[in-house]
């Protein structure tokens, strides 16, 4: 290994005394390729092979916890007892090579894509959630972290980014409730962390003190009424006094600025790593696609762990090439001419092949991350 890149390969012990082995993460990649069922596929199984392989943590793809929430075609389940068969081969899947297992769990709210798709207000083409489905949902996310003890994995981390159901309920742009469950920001913060508390219970009721969860927020919104970055650190404070192992900060671009609601002159990981001060590990992310990318965000001291989703589909062996000292290997950019290095399931590579932002760059054509 290259002396330079061994602050990568340090040990990190969360606060429930399991130690990870390193800093790097998988973070959770969107493959479209679950059967229609919600199980694991052969496309699947290519496609995580070695890609958790030296890595402290892989963080699956997003979940589902509840049939209306499915946002993705292709999308995994966690909602009955029928999944648990496949969600044990993919946690094994992936702690088979060595990395730490985390079940993403996750609902799209008014991003889903199937008939009787809910959110908290109503949009015109989604139904306001009643109190009593809103419950509802806060136990589906507990059953999911349930079948996800069950099944075998390390631990969950609860999906309250990008605009999905956790995040519409925390922000006043989506949230025009006038209930308990939306108004002013603490009932706005309530849905999120009765999911916390519902997660936190059934780890309890397991006995499991060595389970790890986390929690996935994205800083801010677009919009008038969108979150700022004040928003989010009372979330942060909120977040922090709940039993978790670590927070993740979801950014297209690690090293953004601030928009509003605290110094813009300074970036968006740095102020949340301020305001968390060192009360649970942080994982940033956001367009770091070389070894030098990764170790630089590192070296700033903004987040205790450093995930990569876009490095990991390019390169299905990123961090061996890191711990050998193969950095000249790693590519930056997708080749459409050479597939077969990427494994890709199939509605995965048509869409890489369009060249969407949120994918990978392709070689020898411009692409920017999207400001967010």
């Amino acid at each position: 290994m290259d002396n330079r890149f061994s602050p990568l390969f340090e040990p990190f012990t969360l606060n429930n005394a399991v130690t990870i082995d390193n800093r790097l993460v998988v973070a959770p990649m969107t493959h479209y390729s679950s059967h229609d069922d919600g199980s694991l596929s052969d496309e699947e199984r290519a496609f995580l092979a070695g890609r958790a392989t030296g890595f402290g943590m892989f963080i699956t793809a997003a979940t589902l916890v509840s049939p209306e929430g499915k946002a993705f075609t292709g999308q995994p389940y966690a909602f009955r007892d029928a999944h648990l068969p496949s969600l044990t081969e993919t946690a094994a899947l992936i702690k088979g090579q060595g990395a730490k297992a985390i079940l993403q769990i996750h609902h799209g709210g008014d991003r889903a894509i199937v008939d009787g798709a809910v959110s908290p207000s109503g949009t015109g083409t989604t139904r306001a959630l009643a109190d009593n489905e809103i419950q509802s949902l806060v136990t589906a996310f507990g059953k999911a972290a349930a079948l996800a003890i069950d099944a075998g994995f390390d631990g969950v981390e609860i999906h309250g980014a990008n605009g999905y159901l956790l995040q519409q309920f925390f922000s006043a742009q989506s949230n025009q409730r006038t209930d308990r469950w939306g108004g002013s920001l603490q009932n706005r913060m309530r849905f999120p962390l009765a999911v916390v508390d519902a997660v936190v219970e059934q780890k309890r009721r397991a006995g499991r003190d060595d389970f790890i969860i986390g929690y996935r927020f994205s800083p801010e919104e677009a919009g008038d009424q969108g979150l700022t970055m004040a928003d989010t650190f009372a979330l942060v404070d909120a977040l922090v006094q709940k039993p978790l192992q670590y927070l993740h900060v979801s950014l297209w671009d690690f090293h953004r600025k601030a928009r509003r609601g605290a110094d813009t002159s300074l970036t968006r990981i740095e102020l949340l790593h301020r305001r968390i001060a060192g009360r649970l590990p942080l994982i940033g992310v956001g367009c770091l696609l070389s070894a030098d990318q990764v170790l630089q965000a590192h070296e700033t001291g903004w987040a205790e762990f450093i995930a990569v989703g876009k490095a990991v589909m390019i390169n299905p062996s990123f961090a061996l090439l890191v711990r050998h000292g193969d950095t000249g290997s790693i590519a930056t950019a997708i080749d459409p001419a050479h597939p077969e290095r990427y494994r890709y399931p199939a509605n995965l590579w048509q869409q890489q092949l369009r060249g969407l932002a949120y994918l990978p760059p392709l070689k020898d054509r411009d692409w920017q991350p999207v400001n967010i």
